[in-house]
């Protein structure tokens, strides 16, 4: 099956197992640790404390993570931040489950679970280009973005059936227990012996050369722009679903559940499609198009004062945002350089730590001139940006 192409690699399909049971444990532990931190204090501005906590760290430390990434073996690497994720989980848990948890406790671990994503997230990503083929990794990026997407749906569903029926420390517990499948399958890969690129230069050393090749690569700086500036203006809807289902369409708590699960849904559904493609032609067109899409059908969301059409409009912005995410990963690990992949995929990976910003943000603007007002904007923004890249860049539409 095309679409599953990817698979037939042991070694990724481990990957994949890994990834499938672990981050659903993960994601069981974030809704967790939210809920943990509103019940212990009551104060919206202690959970969003929280998140802050977990997002500096990675906009400190990415970049230099990225230099750790070319310099080691990417499966020891990981084995090693998996394994350090696993004993927070389960310091986590026996601090909750024995009553002795306080709220420093939570906001020190989410520091350092924000560390470790630093570390993790370049690491996962480049090491997929070990395990297939050129050909196939468009197809494995797909697929590891939509098993992503479908953890996010199913493990916040699963957080709330088990703190509701046996207790917020549960899915801390079945989190450190994931970890175990990662760590497995990570040891199970027959890779070949493959050092990671030692340099004798001082780690400062390295980061500068791997920001002086995005400078002087006008196709890898588009990339970047492409791969952060979007994210930051256009992510923060995810977060501002409660502010639309509460205040904009009028409908409540069970809307806000459809319009999370209809953008998780149309997230999984835009990385099948992207794998059903294979090693297609154009990944920049398609690339450059997904992200006008991405801040089009955010706009059109953004105005809309019907529930269904907000629901259907949501599911597309999903789609076209895990669409333009997913080409734009493939195209940077396609052109970098083996030993200046790391660095190169960090960068792109300061996405994650800006949405927290673009969130603050978004929600300032929504606090002044509205939510429809505020997104609307942003979405613009998205927009204008993918045609000024498209005029000041058109060798980008022409990546193969």
């Amino acid at each position: 099956m095309k679409t599953l192409n990817s698979l037939k690699h042991r070694n990724y399909r481990l990957l994949w197992i890994g990834t499938l049971v672990s981050q659903s444990g993960d994601w069981m532990d974030q809704v967790a640790l939210n809920w943990l931190i509103l019940v212990m204090t009551n104060s919206p501005f202690y959970l969003g404390l929280l998140n802050l906590f977990r997002a500096l760290p990675m906009l400190v430390l990415t970049l230099m993570a990225g230099v750790l990434v070319d310099r080691m073996e990417r499966r020891r690497l990981l084995m090693i931040t998996q394994t350090a994720a696993m004993a927070l989980a389960f310091v986590l848990a026996v601090l909750v489950s024995s009553g002795l948890v306080q709220v420093w406790h939570i906001f020190l671990i989410g520091t350092l679970r924000g560390a470790i994503m630093s570390f993790n997230m370049p690491a996962r990503q480049t090491l997929i280009s070990d395990l297939v083929p050129r050909s196939d990794l468009a197809n494995a990026i797909a697929i590891n973005s939509a098993t992503m997407n479908i953890t996010r749906i199913l493990g916040p569903a699963l957080a709330g059936v088990l703190i509701a029926s046996m207790g917020v420390s549960v899915p801390f517990y079945l989190n450190g227990f994931s970890f175990l499948a990662v760590l497995y399958t990570l040891h199970a890969m027959a890779l070949p012996e493959k050092k990671g690129d030692r340099h004798r230069a001082a780690m400062w050393q390295d980061l500068v050369e791997g920001l002086t090749y995005i400078r002087g690569n006008a196709t890898i700086l588009a990339l970047v722009v492409v791969a952060v500036v979007p994210m930051f203006l256009g992510q923060p809807y995810m977060a501002m679903l409660t502010v639309f289902a509460k205040d904009v369409l009028g409908i409540g708590a069970v809307g806000l559940g459809l319009l999370t699960s209809a953008s998780a849904g149309g997230s999984v559904a835009g990385a099948m499609a992207l794998a059903s493609l294979g090693d297609f032609r154009r990944k920049g067109a398609l690339m450059m198009g997904a992200m006008f899409g991405f801040g089009a059908m955010l706009l059109l969301f953004s105005i809309s004062p019907w529930p269904v059409a907000s629901i259907m409009l949501v599911t597309l912005v999903g789609a076209m945002g895990t669409m333009y995410n997913s080409s734009n990963n493939t195209i940077l690990q396609l052109s970098s350089p083996d030993n200046l992949r790391g660095r190169l995929m960090s960068v792109l990976f300061l996405n994650r730590a800006l949405v927290p910003l673009g969130t603050a943000m978004a929600g300032a603007l929504a606090a002044v001139v509205g939510a429809p007002w505020a997104m609307g904007s942003m979405a613009t923004l998205v927009i204008v940006l993918a045609v000024a890249i498209r005029m000041a860049a058109p060798s980008l539409s022409e990546v193969e």
